[in-house]
């Protein structure tokens, strides 16, 4: 019997790296995060002077951006809730991208926030949480990501592969998302012919965050090509796509349909809804790998 297990024992494949519980409640902490932002900017779009951390003149900028950290919402729940690491990696260099960028618009333009003694005490208050989270976030984040990268363990093998037309629509949807938040944020959106609606140079930056974070989850899905392990970001990509469909029937009138910056926004709406709905329908069509 020994004789038996003994080769059995030598081609036992490794164990599949888990999720580490930091990493895990890092995430859900995240989440809860942006879904109270989210509430501030597309509940009260127009109310941003009194209930966010800075001033939008423009309530179409503020429901754009309440509906990115919506969206994030699924992305870093479904990202938390995954047993595997490999499943849920694709949410940890998004959010790092975009909490890096979002600190540096912050800093670069801190004198536009609302931490002055002529606010009101709640409105400071929302100010100092907005920088102490941009400052704690990415911090804990490379901190316990090098403990989760250093955790021994394998991926476990592809189940479900993405065709080749749905990497071709990723690739341009990230080439798209990329090329624009690069631009915008670092000519702070002046002239830019690029966006289809008028940008401070602030709220140009910030938008440019959420565009690069974007982008950088629709490169990794390419890296990934498993439909298993884009769940998180597939989602997101969805509740965004839909987010942001509202937001324009909200504000149809500021912006600028016919513009050629207004279809190239449309299109890249349309890749997001298409290849997020793509990647949750060939998740679900495909057993879920084990755990170990």
């Amino acid at each position: 019997m020994s004789q038996d297990t003994a080769p059995r024992a030598a081609v036992r494949p490794s164990a599949v790296k888990p999720l580490l519980p930091g990493m895990r409640r890092l995430l859900y902490v995240a989440a809860v995060l942006v879904f109270l932002a989210g509430c501030q900017l597309f509940i009260f779009s127009d109310r941003t002077a009194s209930y966010f951390a800075w001033t939008m003149r423009n309530p179409m900028a503020a429901a754009f951006l309440g509906a990115g950290y919506w969206a994030s919402v699924p992305f870093e729940a479904l990202a938390a809730r995954q047993r595997i690491w490999a499943n849920a990696r694709i949410a940890v260099p998004t959010v790092l991208v975009f909490t890096l960028l979002t600190l540096a618009a912050t800093l670069g333009h801190l004198h536009l926030f609302h931490l002055g003694s002529h606010f009101a005490i709640s409105t400071r208050f929302v100010t100092w949480a907005w920088l102490a989270i941009y400052i704690t976030v990415p911090t804990l984040l490379v901190i316990i990501g090098i403990v989760q990268l250093r955790t021994p363990g394998a991926d476990p093998p592809r189940s479900a592969p993405l065709p080749g037309w749905l990497c071709g629509l990723l690739a341009v949807q990230a080439l798209g998302l990329l090329g624009l938040g690069v631009a915008l944020f670092a000519t702070s959106g002046q002239g830019a012919p690029w966006w289809p609606w008028k940008l401070t140079p602030l709220v140009a930056q910030a938008i440019a965050a959420w565009l690069i974070g974007f982008g950088v989850a629709a490169a990794h899905e390419l890296a990934e090509r498993d439909a298993r392990r884009l769940v998180p970001a597939s989602a997101g990509s969805v509740l965004l796509a839909v987010l942001q469909f509202i937001v324009l029937a909200r504000y149809a009138g500021r912006f600028e349909w016919s513009s050629a910056a207004g279809v190239i926004y449309l299109a890249l709406l349309a890749t997001m809804l298409i290849t997020g709905a793509v990647g949750l329908a060939l998740a679900r069509s495909r057993p879920a790998a084990p755990a170990s």
